[in-house]
């Protein structure tokens, strides 16, 4: 999962694409990167590391231009090396840097394909830069004597037949202005914005609207599934609805973890959202232990907090503040390695004991992935002094891959793969474990926006609307294990040391 940022201005951009991404960072730790047109000059700053340490005051002056794209990576489909910090740049044609949010399942097929027939090098192994290079391509094949917002639709629709996959782009093109498209299942987010200034609209581009909140821009609509906006130097919107495109199917997990509470996606707040997952759950618990003995409700900070409300309440029982959270650990979740992850919740979480002493305790989180940070926290809880520890998830079991961003271990280390919900219940060490149902998050982001017939729900349900082919899932295990990537970590470190 990765955030991007693209704003047209009307003055520099690159302290607000730097504001932005700092509003974004929650949806990559991994490195983050800024490109702005400057005249016919294309100026690209990008490392690994937080927003705030990637970018000096020295950097930030470099960055000119009133046009930019921004991104924050967190890394995907088994890559976690430096070298994939985005915005990717390629120089023909006009030269155009692009940051991408999601994964293409077909992007070996694709890497192939440009080079034996589009004559395209690639330095990395990273999706985004073949996106950027079939899109390039594309945008050359059409060959205008000035390049129009129409050849560059034509494009984008050439990019929809030959990816396969879930994106959202933001492409800065040297000379001519910022490009944004959705891929034609609307999978991945991406929002439009207008600001009115005295000297004419500005429009950005972002993954969530918070971002666009925060830089006093009006949130417009989101990008419809295959639709791409073109924005031009001049500040002209033109907008184009593919030929391609299909239903609505955005990504349920923005709603469970990802996306922050105070963004609007797709029409859904994802804070009603979850307020709606925390009721929903509160009714499963009263069907099944009317008579429960829960004394207090405490959340696992920080997203489960808003679902956890609400349930408290509804269950009549107290709610609490727990867990006290180290704000300058990074999310467990999308951490890299397992060890690294068991450290950090030690370092990341601290119980305030009064809270847990002698009492029957239901911990809430947003989901549980591979267990370990659950497990770790429902045995925080008993050394605290809980007389019994349940643990409930505002989602249902994580049993399957996601292959459309989110970087999801391995099959075998999802605790809930293969497993029944009582067996998870005993690896974890709980009293007793309550997973959200299917059909109650569905309604829970539905009732939102009733126009969505469909989210993908994959890592939940298995079912994927693209269609994969049995080799990528079976070439996707072997990049995701923790014992390959520590390899691969390993390696790296070497090679850097010879």
């Amino acid at each position: 999962m990765c955030g991007i940022i693209g704003i047209v201005g009307r003055q520099a951009v690159a302290a607000e694409l730097y504001d932005a991404l700092t509003i974004l960072q929650h949806r990559g730790q991994d490195a983050a990167g800024i490109a702005t047109l400057d005249g016919n000059h294309i100026h690209l700053r990008k490392r690994s590391g937080l927003v705030r340490d990637v970018f000096s005051a020295e950097d930030m002056l470099s960055l000119r231009g009133n046009v930019g794209i921004g991104h924050v990576r967190y890394p995907t489909a088994g890559l976690d090396d430096s070298s994939e910090a985005q915005p990717f740049y390629v120089n023909s044609p006009y030269g155009i840097a692009l940051g991408h949010n999601g994964n293409l399942i077909n992007a070996a097929e694709l890497k192939q394909a440009l080079f034996d027939s589009d004559r395209r090098h690639l330095n990395t192994e990273s999706d985004s830069e073949v996106l950027l290079n079939v899109l390039a391509h594309e945008i050359q094949v059409q060959n205008p004597e000035r390049l129009a917002p129409r050849h560059v639709f034509a494009a984008v629709d050439a990019v929809h037949r030959r990816c396969r996959g879930a994106y959202s782009v933001i492409a800065a093109i040297c000379g001519h202005g910022v490009l944004g498209f959705r891929d034609p299942h609307g999978i991945r987010p991406a929002v439009l914005g207008v600001r009115e200034g005295s000297l004419g609209p500005e429009y950005a581009i972002a993954s969530e609207s918070v971002a666009l909140d925060v830089l006093g821009f009006e949130l417009l609509r989101d990008l419809g599934p295959g639709e791409a906006v073109f924005i031009d130097l001049n500040g002209r919107l033109h907008c184009h609805a593919s030929p391609l495109a299909q239903r609505l199917t955005p990504c349920i997990f923005e709603h469970v973890y990802f996306a922050r509470p105070d963004s609007m996606l797709d029409d859904i707040s994802v804070y009603k959202a979850r307020l709606r997952m925390g009721k929903a759950l509160a009714r499963k618990i009263l069907r099944e232990r009317p008579d429960h003995d829960i004394d207090v409700v405490i959340p696992v900070p920080d997203t489960s907090r808003t679902a956890a409300l609400p349930l408290a309440y509804d269950l009549r029982a107290k709610y609490r503040e727990g867990l006290m959270k180290n704000r300058y650990i990074g999310r467990t979740f999308i951490m890299p390695g397992q060890e690294q992850r068991r450290k950090s919740v030690r370092q990341k979480l601290s119980p305030v004991e009064l809270e847990f002493r002698g009492k029957n305790v239901l911990l809430v989180d947003d989901s549980i992935v591979r267990g370990t940070t659950s497990r770790q926290i429902i045995q925080m809880a008993r050394d605290a002094g809980a007389r019994k520890v349940y643990f409930a998830s505002a989602s249902p079991p994580v049993r399957f891959p996601n292959i459309y961003g989110i970087d999801m271990p391995a099959t075998a280390e999802l605790i809930a793969s293969g497993r029944k919900e009582r067996e998870v219940e005993e690896l974890l060490g709980a009293d007793w474990l309550i997973y959200q149902e299917l059909p109650d998050l569905i309604e829970s982001c539905r009732k939102g926006n009733s126009r969505i017939e469909e989210f993908d729900t994959s890592c939940f349900s298995g079912e994927y609307v693209t269609g994969v082919p049995r080799d990528y899932l079976q070439a996707l295990e072997a990049q995701r294990g923790d014992d390959v990537r520590a390899q691969r970590r390993s390696e790296r470190t070497i090679q850097l040391a010879s």
